[in-house]
């Protein structure tokens, strides 16, 4: 069983609903690199607000393949989205144990987008002890047989549009009303273990 997906930063706990129950990920590194979108965004909950961390890329406005797109470390990003995610889950029951992981990924300084993504998506998947194998999609037109959700996970449009993800609350740090949808680490830093049980019971029942 593979899925086809593009790559993600940090990616909604919609995108691992969709997953979950893969044996294989393959990664499109050769579409044309789109803004504003799950690709260089996340979201994570801060104290009174939903935060966007995004990740500044360099001729984003071509025609880029997103496989090519480099980062740009000339912008401070880094240092402000870990600190913004210190500042969202430091205080969370499972942050000081996942939290290194993650942080290891960033302090590599790695230059392409797709490469970074794909770091962080390998932690992700550890932490959530999944057992499923990432490749990078081939140019040959992928078996038709496989389950293709290029396209369907949007930042633009709200999960409730999509027949993927029913949410299951859990506790989250801040507030009394439940985000759902937020970067998968806001599940990860808030229930640890128990998050792969959450990405089960949030599968829409078709």
């Amino acid at each position: 069983m593979a899925i086809i997906t593009e790559l993600f930063y940090l990616p909604p706990i919609e995108y691992f609903v969709a997953i979950q129950k893969e044996e294989k990920i393959l990664l499109d590194t050769g579409e044309n690199y789109q803004k504003q979108t799950y690709r260089n965004r996340s979201q994570i909950r801060l104290a009174n607000k939903v935060e966007t961390l995004s990740i500044p890329v360099i001729g984003g406005n071509k025609k880029v393949k997103t496989g090519l797109l480099k980062i740009d470390h000339q912008q401070k990003w880094m240092n402000v989205h870990l600190r913004g995610i210190q500042s969202a889950y430091g205080k969370a029951p499972f942050f000081e144990f996942y939290f290194p992981y993650i942080e290891q990924v960033y302090q590599k300084n790695i230059d392409l987008l797709a490469d970074f993504n794909s770091e962080l998506l390998t932690v992700c998947l550890k932490l959530l002890q999944l057992d499923i194998k990432l490749e990078i999609l081939g140019e040959t037109d992928p078996d038709s047989q496989l389950n293709d959700i290029r396209g369907k996970i949007s930042a633009k449009t709200s999960f409730e549009e999509r027949n993927i993800y029913q949410p299951a609350p859990y506790s989250q740090l801040f507030g009394l009303d439940f985000v759902p949808n937020l970067s998968i680490i806001d599940l990860l830093f808030c229930v640890g273990p128990e998050s792969k049980n959450i990405l089960a019971k949030s599968q829409k029942i078709h």
